[in-house]
């Protein structure tokens, strides 16, 4: 079964979380994950807005979540804390 990683985020500090960015996609391509929605139009109906929202796919829940727990992930993620608002989640497809 695939999986999506769906990251809901507020950049607070464009800078830091450019350098987050760079270093997250690198980390996401290592664990077989391609990007299928990245910071488009979106329609908020029910919860708290973040204006960055992103999907990528993986292969399975284990390889979203050891890209996650990667080295290289959590590089990428000592830029974004503070420089961001986020909540993050990987779900489980049908696929």
């Amino acid at each position: 079964m695939g999986a999506l990683w769906i990251a809901h985020v507020t950049v607070t500090d464009e800078e830091a979380y450019g350098k987050y960015a760079k270093l997250a996609t690198a980390a996401i391509a290592e664990h077989g994950g391609t990007f299928i929605a990245r910071g488009g139009r979106y329609v908020q109906l029910e919860g708290k807005e973040r204006p960055r929202n992103v999907v990528a796919r993986f292969p399975s829940v284990e390889a979203a979540e050891a890209c996650y727990r990667s080295e290289t992930y959590q590089e990428a993620l000592s830029h974004a804390r503070g420089a961001s608002e986020r909540e993050l989640v990987i779900v489980e497809t049908n696929e």
